[in-house]
This record gives structure tokens, sequence and C-alpha cells, in this order.
């Protein structure tokens, strides 16, 4: 399988080449040039994909989209990130919610908890494994720089990777995040990592801005070219790599595996899944995932107010001329959704079909206009894909929140509590009853105080009082990642403008 890029760069490159670039010189992003040749549902029995548990299931996918990855290293790499990191046996657990009869139950539900790993969210589903991918990818690919990892975030990439890459030989790690944009719990994360290579910015602006500053760094090809010449080569740990993105393939292929074993679907029959996104990485594997034959129906895409992919999934058109709102899902304030750019690709038929001319328009458009129109195609394929678009306002989202709380006892944040409201808005309209999968994608500790709001208790000192608040009332445990974090010194104040992202890289390396 070889990897080209999204925007007009036609080498073909492995799977390790394209995961220690991160970002293609053309600024373009990595997408495979076919899928495995495989079918799930037909060629692999549900029963022994999960009892092999997720790892063995983690090992299949990333074989089959890595094959220039040997077994051993692809069991190196697997064993390594989901070990005792995770506070749940099977990494990514099921939780029924049928029974949330403030819903109607009109289709069974599951809840796909991707929280358990050491940040408490789902970043570290890929962002565990990411690190070992990456030393592999340079020992394969003879890589003698030093790797400088460039991270936007939201809030919960940003302590996923520092975590990951921490001390990590071979590598520096910067992070940049929203100074107002993320949540405290989530700040604490970042500003108190330590390790002797990591580096943690503060940027003036949201996280579109962060994300841009970021992108436009690393697709410098002047700038590449001068660190290279001083030994250092440029990577990323968002999702713009494909090595973000592979791991979360696997976690599609486990929950789909683990309801056929168990009965809740009969043999190749679909679910539908539901995911709440911004960046639209997540629901991007799940989409892969359906590629390489997991029996999905429909892909549900969740939004907050800032509901772009909403207006895109419906209309064809990506238009981010609005106003940016703050909500308390606040990983999904976004506007601009890098890895749409991949699924464009895609639609506009890959190679064959010249994407990369299309997608160079599109991305043009958006650059200089703040839209664009991504054509029939792009319409056809996403009603081909069967994609359905929809949003939660805060009240809605609070809504479902607390019914699940008071109807089941089970404890979500607001991020898959936009999930939950979208998929019951989704039932109202359409009556479909297909199994779903919901992506839950962080603790509802990391949003304690929103929770806590939404719940009815008395506003908390702050958001870390908040936790332990939130404990005491629900008897809900604390994943450990998150115990104590205000006791923590902060190790990283320092806050720039979005023009600064290349000083403090210069400085950083000069030091």
């Amino acid at each position: 399988m070889d990897y080209i890029s999204t925007r007009g760069d036609r080498e073909r490159i492995s799977g390790a080449q394209a995961i220690v670039r991160g970002l293609a010189p053309d600024r373009g992003l990595y997408v495979p040039t076919s899928f495995p040749d495989i079918d799930v549902s037909a060629d692999f029995d549900a029963a022994a994909l999960a009892g092999g548990g997720y790892r063995g299931i983690a090992k299949l996918v990333l074989a089959a989209f890595l094959p220039d990855f040997t077994a051993q290293e692809i069991e190196a790499c697997v064993d390594g990130a989901y070990d005792r990191k995770f506070d749940a046996p099977d990494i990514a657990p099921l939780f029924s919610i049928t029974k949330d009869d403030a819903a109607g139950r009109p289709a069974d539900a599951h809840v796909l908890e991707l929280w358990h790993g050491p940040t408490a969210a789902f970043k570290d589903m890929a962002l565990t494994i990411l690190p070992y991918l990456m030393k592999t990818a340079a020992r394969k690919t003879g890589e003698d720089k030093k790797i400088v990892i460039l991270t936007a975030t939201s809030g919960d990439t940003g302590k996923a990777a520092l975590a990951g890459f921490a001390d990590v030989p071979g590598t520096e790690i910067f992070v940049y995040y929203p100074k107002d944009g993320v949540s405290a719990v989530q700040e604490r994360q970042m500003v108190t990592q330590e390790g002797g290579n990591v580096h943690v910015f503060g940027i003036r602006g949201n996280f579109d801005d962060a994300q841009t500053a970021v992108k436009n760094v690393s697709g410098d090809a002047a700038y590449g070219a001068a660190l290279a010449a001083r030994g250092v080569r440029l990577s990323s740990a968002n999702s713009i790599n494909i090595g973000r993105l592979v791991p979360q393939v696997a976690y599609y292929v486990s929950a789909w595996a683990r309801l056929a074993a168990s009965g809740a679907v009969g043999p190749g029959e679909p679910v539908n899944i539901c995911v709440p996104t911004g960046n639209f990485g997540n629901i991007l594997a799940a989409w892969y995932a359906k590629q390489i034959g997991v029996p999905v129906g429909r892909l549900i895409c969740a939004s907050n107010e800032n509901k772009v992919l909403t207006d895109f999934l419906r209309s064809g058109v990506y238009d981010r001329r609005r106003d940016f709102v703050l909500t308390d899902s606040p990983s999904m304030d976004i506007l601009i959704s890098s890895n749409l750019e991949r699924l464009l690709w895609h639609l506009s038929g890959g190679v064959a079909a010249g994407a990369d001319g299309d997608v160079r328009r599109m991305m043009g458009g958006l650059d200089a206009d703040g839209y664009y129109d991504a054509g029939e195609a792009v319409r056809q394929g996403l009603e081909d894909s069967r994609f359905y678009g929809g949003f939660a306002d805060m009240e809605r989202a609070h809504g479902a929140l607390a019914s699940l709380w008071q109807g089941q006892r089970y404890l979500i944040d607001t991020h898959t509590a936009v999930a939950c409201a979208v998929m019951r808005g989704y039932w109202k309209e359409t009556g479909d009853r297909t199994p779903v999968v919901i992506a839950s994608t962080a603790s509802p500790y990391k949003f304690a105080g929103s929770v806590a709001r939404v719940l009815g208790l008395a506003e908390a000192e702050d958001e870390f009082a908040a936790v332990r608040q939130l404990f005491e009332y629900t008897g809900v445990a604390v994943p450990e990642g998150l115990r104590d974090l205000e006791s923590k010194p902060v190790l990283h104040e320092q806050v720039i403008e979005r023009e600064g992202v290349r000083a403090t890289i210069d400085a950083a390396l000069a030091g």
C-alpha cells in the first residue's frame, strides 16, 4: 500500500515515510491510494476477532494499513501502547444505554468509552501508540535527524501527545493551545507536563488560529530546509499525521466485532456510528473502517453550535465565514476541519480522477475566501457513504447528559452529550432502528465544572473543586491522570501571538 498527498505531490511513499513526514511538502495530507483488500465481516469471524481482544484487533488493522511494518514491529508497537496505562482491561469498553426511556428506546445504543487512557480522552487511543510508530518508522526509513513534533490542540491532543513523547530520545515536542479556549483541567494537564524535550505555549486566539499557525510553519518548505541543514525534521502529532488516524480505525472494528460476538447484531449486520467531532478525524476513522469491510450504516456527524460540518454535509458547501461560538464542549469549537480534506480527496475519485486538483481548488478557496463548493461528485459521495450531519446546542446537550444520569446513573461529558443529543434528533427525524455506537470522547471529569452545573450542583470554587464535588455527588471514579492536578507545579507559562510559533521553535532548538 502506498500513500500520496491530497494536493498534487505525486510521490508515492510508504506508511513509515508518511508517519515520519506528517505533512506533505505541498501542505497536503497523506492518504492511502487504496484500501486493504479485506472484508472484516466476511473474512474474519466476529467471535475470533473479539476473542483476540483489543490488541489483536489493533494488530490486524495496523498490519493492513502499514504493510511495510513487519509483524514483529506491529506487535511491539501495539503491546507497548495498550498496556497498564489504560484503566480498562478491554481498552475501549462498550456500555449499553438501550434502557434510556427518555430517548423513547428507538434503537439499541452502545457508548464506546474511548477515554480510559492516561489523559482520560480519546486521543490516547492513537497518541499512546504514535511514539512507537514514529520511532519504528524513523528506524525503517533511515531517518537520522531529530524529529520535532509540532501540535496544535483544542485541549485533549496536547496532553496526550506530551505524555506520549515526553523524554522519547531523538524528539522534541511543541504544543500550542488557545489560551482561553480549553478547560482549566485540560490546561493544567498540559502546563504541568514534565520532560526535558517538551514545550507548551498558549496562543492568543482560538483553536483555528493555533492550527493555522502550526500548519503554516509545518508547510514552509524554506524553513523546513533550513531546519534540515541543522539536523532537524518537522513532523506532527495532530490527526493530520496518518499515524494518528490509522490506530483510530481499530476501535470501530473492535466495537462491531464485540457487538457481533455478543449477538447484539447479527452476522454482517450494520451498526450506525455517531461521533462528536470538530476536526473530522474521529469520524473519518469510522469511514475508513467502513471501507475495509466493517458493516456500517449511517455515519452520524455530531456538531455543537459551531456547526460548519453539519451545514457542509447537508449542502456540500463549506463556509467558515460565521461567528465562532465558545461552548462547554470546547474540543469541538472548530471552524476549520483539517481531516475533511482526506475525505474530499477520496470522494473526488482519488488518483484515477486526479482528485488533487479538486482538493487544491477547495483548499485554496477556503484559505482565500473562507468557503468552497465541493461539487456534485463529493455531494454524491457523501450521500453514497450515508453521512448524516446534525448539531445540538448546549441546552439540548445538557438535556441528554442530565437524562442519562437521572435515568441510568450513567455519567458522560459535554462532548459525548452533544453526540447523544444529535442521536436523539436523528431517531426522531428518521425512525431508523439500526443499533448505534456512540463515540464517548472524554471522561466527564475533564469538564467537571460544566457537568456539575448540568446536574444542578452548587457552583464550585474552581474546576478542581468541581472534580471533588462531582465525585462526592456521583461516586463515579476519578481517572488517575486527573487526580491532584491542582497540586502539581506549573512548568510552562508562556503565552504568545500566533505569529510567534517559529520563534519558539528556534529559541528552544538553540538552547
